[in-house]
């Protein structure tokens, strides 16, 4: 079900660093990691839990920077998969940054 402005502006205050896309229907973030390495293993912690949630991030990885995107593409909207999903991601990342 698609989201309010007011439920994304809400679940983004729950979020480590993501941010609405303008008025797109996508939040971003970037995570910057000590090195490649650990930027691998992040994403590869990321396509886990992103089958698991049968909900799938656009990522791009630049050395040491995680580009991430999340979309409900099949809503055209942003949804609570969208945000639950970032939620996730989040845990993910502190067990990368060292």
């Amino acid at each position: 079900m698609q989201l309010t402005d007011a439920q994304i502006d809400e679940g983004l205050g729950r979020l480590q660093g993501w941010e609405r896309d303008g008025s797109a229907p996508v939040i971003r973030r970037t995570v910057r990691l000590p090195g490649f390495t650990q930027a691998i293993a992040l994403v590869g912690d990321i396509a886990q839990a992103a089958e698991q949630a049968d909900h799938h991030p656009d990522i791009d990885i630049r050395f040491n920077k995680v580009h991430l995107a999340l979309s409900t593409h099949s809503e055209g909207a942003l949804t609570e998969k969208d945000l639950s999903l970032a939620a996730r991601i989040d845990e993910l990342v502190p067990a990368h940054a060292h």
